[in-house]
């Protein structure tokens, strides 16, 4: 379990086991090819897709692997593939609004795919625009903790559009605008600061405070949901305590 801030709870995230690793390493290829298909291959010129790869490196995605997927998004390298982005919306157990996002090539591969993920783990499909309002499209930029301090991260992000930075132990989370992400690593960079992500992803406006049986059924659900190829993402509006993570644990 990645803990319960506000953001970490939202993406909810697994640990590196070797099959899912698999998974987590075609799902980084995937995105790195769609980045260079959109911006270009040149690195320099695509932040989309140098955040792209830095998260592979980072993620241990052996180097050739990145760069045949930038050939091959940048029509370089033959075998590219087109896939489209699409983001379904539901409903998981607790009433909790969930955001599915998917890369794919076969829509309907995909929406059936999700369909069944959410029904057998007592979620349900809603309606294009039914549960998205309740979620904000946000720049969030990860940073460890080691080395730096929270008022370090804050001058650093002050000036670059930064809304606010929040402590969550081992690590520092930046948010911003989906526009002002770029100049906030520009800045965190500037400040000598490393960062291990900087994503676009959607922040919750309210949130529905779990107990240890909720938590445990709608953490199923994003295992059933992340477990999908085509599903890059999963965001949920849930929050959980520490005591609660603590029975989890347990």
């Amino acid at each position: 379990m990645s803990g319960h801030s506000k953001w970490a709870t939202t993406k909810h995230k697994k640990a590196g086991i070797d099959a899912k690793r698999g998974k987590l390493f075609a799902k980084l290829i995937k995105n790195i090819e769609v980045a260079a298909r959109t911006g270009g291959a040149d690195l320099s010129g695509n932040p989309t897709l140098y955040d792209a790869v830095q998260k592979a490196k980072k993620s241990s995605v052996p180097n050739d692997n990145i760069d045949r997927a930038v050939k091959r998004g940048g029509g370089l390298e033959a075998g590219g593939v087109d896939y489209q982005s699409i983001t379904y919306e539901g409903y998981g157990p607790g009433g909790v609004a969930v955001l599915i996002e998917c890369l794919t090539d076969n829509r309907n591969r995909s929406a059936m795919e999700v369909r069944t993920a959410m029904s057998r783990n007592g979620g349900n499909m809603a309606d294009p625009g039914s549960v998205s309002y309740l979620f904000s499209r946000k720049g969030v930029v990860v940073v460890p903790s080691a080395g730096t301090t929270e008022d370090d991260v804050l001058m650093a992000v002050l000036d670059a559009g930064a809304e606010e930075v929040r402590d969550l132990g081992d690590t520092f989370e930046v948010v911003c605008e989906p526009g002002d992400m770029i100049a906030v690593r520009t800045a965190l960079q500037d400040a000598g600061i490393d960062y291990d992500s900087a994503d676009m992803g959607f922040v919750p406006s309210v949130q529905v405070e779990l107990d240890a049986d909720g938590a445990g059924k709608v953490f199923r659900l994003i295992d059933a949901l992340e477990d999908l190829d085509d599903v890059q993402n999963v965001f949920a509006n849930y929050d959980v305590s520490d005591e609660v993570m603590e029975k989890i644990d347990a």
